[in-house]
C-alpha cells in the first residue's frame, strides 16, 4: 500500500495520467463526431456498441452508445486485470472507463447535430471522408496511449489475451476480431457501409503502424574520427547519457586501423552530436540510418545532464 501511495505522488504518475486523459479525449471526439453520426462501424468496441445501441433501440429499449461502451469495457477490464500485466491492466482500466463519460462530455460541450449542415447526414457529409478523418484522429490517440504502455481498451484487451495465451500475432488477432465486429453492422447498415467499415479497419492498422513507427524511430549513428574517439564517446555517454559501442575497423584502401563508434540516439540527440562535431571542427566519417523499433536495455526516458 505504501508503494502505491508513493507512486501516486510521483511526477511520472501525474504526467501519464494527463497523457492518458488527453489521448482518450481525442479518441472520444473521433468516435462522437465522425463515427456516431455516420453510423460507421469499424473493428472496435465503439463500433460494436453503436450496433448494439441501435439494435436495442429498434427493440424498444433505448440505450445510449456511451452506456454500452462502459458496460462492455467493464467486462473486458476484469479479464485484463486477471489475465494481463498489472501496469497495462491498471492504465487500461482508467482509459477504458473514461471513454463513456468523455462521449457524454463532448455531447454536452458541442452536440454533433450543430456541426451537421442542412441536407447532410454527418459532420463531413460523406461516409468516406468521415472514415478517413476518424481513422487519422483515432490512430493519433492510439499512438499516444501505446507509447506509455496503455491502450483504449476493448479490442486491444482481447488481442493481448489471445497473444499471451494462444501465441497468435497481435496484428492478426486485431484484424480478425475487427472484421467480425464490422460484420455485425449488417444489422443496421447497408452492404456499402459495411464494406467501408472493413476498409476503415484495414486503414486504421496502416495508419497506426505509421504513427507508431514515427514515434519509436531512432537514429543509428556510426562515426569514425581518428584521434577524437575519446571525446566523442565522452560526449555521448556523459552529456547525452547514452550508451555506445566501439568496433575496431581497418580501412580497405589505406589498411590503417581505427575505431568506429556506434550509438542509438533520438532525433534531437543525433542533432546534438552533429552540432558538437561541427562546433569542434572534428574531421569524421559519419553514417546514419533510421531504426523503427528498439527493445531491451535502451532507455527512451533519459535525464539529460548538460555540462
Amino acid at each position: 500500500m505504501q508503494e502505491i501511495l508513493k507512486y501516486l505522488c510521483t511526477w511520472k504518475f501525474w504526467k501519464e495520467l494527463f497523457i492518458m486523459t488527453l489521448g482518450m479525449a481525442i479518441a472520444a471526439a473521433a468516435v462522437y463526431y465522425f463515427m456516431m453520426p455516420s453510423k460507421l462501424v469499424l473493428g472496435s468496441i465503439s463500433g460494436l456498441s453503436i450496433v448494439l445501441s441501435n439494435v436495442f433501440t429498434m427493440l424498444g429499449i433505448p440505450i445510449k452508445v456511451s452506456a454500452v461502451v462502459t458496460v462492455i469495457n467493464a467486462i473486458l477490464l476484469i479479464l485484463a486485470w486477471l489475465l494481463i500485466g498489472k501496469e497495462f491492466g491498471a492504465k487500461t482500466v482508467y482509459t477504458a472507463m473514461i471513454l463513456g463519460p468523455l462521449l457524454e462530455f463532448w455531447e454536452k460541450v458541442c452536440p454533433y447535430e450543430k456541426l451537421i449542415e442542412p441536407g447532410l447526414t454527418s459532420v463531413m457529409g460523406d461516409p468516406l471522408m468521415d472514415l478517413i478523418v476518424f481513422v487519422l484522429v483515432v490512430s493519433i490517440s492510439q499512438t499516444i496511449l501505446f507509447s506509455i504502455n496503455a491502450s483504449t481498451g476493448g479490442l486491444d484487451i482481447l488481442a493481448k489475451i489471445v497473444n499471451k495465451y494462444l501465441h497468435f500475432d497481435i496484428g492478426v488477432s486485431v484484424t480478425v476480431a475487427g472484421a467480425l465486429i464490422c460484420c455485425t453492422a449488417f444489422a443496421i447498415n447497408p452492404f456499402r457501409m459495411v464494406v467501408i467499415g472493413l476498409v476503415g479497419t484495414w486503414f486504421n492498422g496502416l495508419a497506426l503502424d505509421y504513427f507508431m513507427a514515427s514515434v519509436n524511430r531512432r537514429k543509428r549513428i556510426c562515426i569514425i574520427a581518428k584521434g577524437h574517439e575519446d571525446e566523442i564517446r565522452d560526449y555521448i555517454t556523459n552529456n547525452l547519457q547514452r550508451g555506445c559501442s566501439l568496433y575496431e575497423v581497418i580501412g580497405g584502401y589505406s589498411g590503417e586501423k581505427g575505431l568506429e563508434i556506434q550509438s542509438l540516439l533520438t532525433t534531437d540527440e543525433f542533432s546534438s552530436v552533429m552540432n558538437y562535431i561541427k562546433k569542434h571542427d572534428i574531421k569524421a566519417f559519419i553514417t546514419a540510418g533510421n531504426v523503427s523499433e528498439v527493445y531491451g536495455l535502451w532507455n527512451r526516458h533519459k535525464n539529460k545532464v548538460e555540462k
